[in-house]
């Protein structure tokens, strides 16, 4: 499965990101995208996993801590995984080999978005820490 290198790259991409209002448009509509794939993906993941598993739902949490988002985009961010979520439970509601085809299909596209926001990150200047990464874990799982 393809979980482990999109997680890889989101908490790169969020390792070093500036808040959402410092973003450029283009920018804001990846994350916009990177929420709505993250709500796919939960919603597929626990189709398989159970409704226990908050592995994509605490990265989703995650990413809204570290945009620090006005209260307006931050809204859209949470509409937008919670679309995708409900979008995909409707579509896969057994776990079965589609709904595990749309998982690494969601998770090619996650992966893809995070990449292109990695890439146009700003870079920190020395002796300056970055925000918080998702890379600590969200506690126990």
């Amino acid at each position: 499965m393809l979980r482990l290198p999109v997680a890889a790259l989101i908490i790169a991409c969020m390792a070093t990101a500036s808040v959402a209002q410092e973003r450029e448009p283009e920018e804001r509509q990846r994350l916009l995208d990177l929420a709505y794939t993250l709500g796919e993906s939960h919603a597929l993941r626990q189709t398989c996993e159970g409704l226990n598993d908050q592995f994509w739902r605490s990265r989703m949490v995650r990413l809204t801590e570290v945009e620090q988002a006005e209260q307006g985009f931050d809204a859209q961010l949470r509409e937008r995984f919670n679309t995708g979520f409900a979008a995909r439970q409707g579509e896969f509601p057994l776990c079965d080999a589609a709904s595990r085809k749309a998982e690494q299909q969601s998770a090619r596209k996650g992966q893809a978005l995070a990449l292109k926001l990695s890439q146009s990150i700003r870079m920190i200047p020395r002796g300056e820490t970055a925000p918080d990464s998702m890379a600590e874990p969200a506690g126990p799982r």
